[in-house]
């Protein structure tokens, strides 16, 4: 019994790795309608300048203002369910 515990341990975390590495698909279902355009300031995706701005403040600076919310973005952006490991994927994505 504890064998098939560990194993289905294992494919959970597995299954939340792999959706917390796909950055490209959470933020075309969360983050593009703002980011994408710029709306109230927020980096548009792929602005490597306004990105690096704000990464040099570090990552935990960075889920700190998505988790709180900043300026008109709503706490947690608009994922509802993103783990701090998703928002670094979408942060990620965006300012490559």
């Amino acid at each position: 019994m504890k064998n098939i515990l560990i194993g289905a341990a294992l494919i959970v975390a597995a299954s939340t790795s792999a959706q917390a590495a796909d950055g490209k698909a959470i933020v075309e279902k969360t983050c593009t309608a703002c980011h994408a355009v710029g709306v109230a300031n927020a980096p548009k995706i792929g602005d490597k300048a306004a990105w690096d701005a704000r990464k040099a403040k570090g990552i935990d600076a960075l889920l700190v203002s998505v988790k709180g919310g900043l300026n008109a973005m709503p706490p947690g952006g608009m994922c509802t369910d993103c783990s701090d490991d998703d928002y670094k994927a979408a942060i990620a994505y965006m300012s490559k």
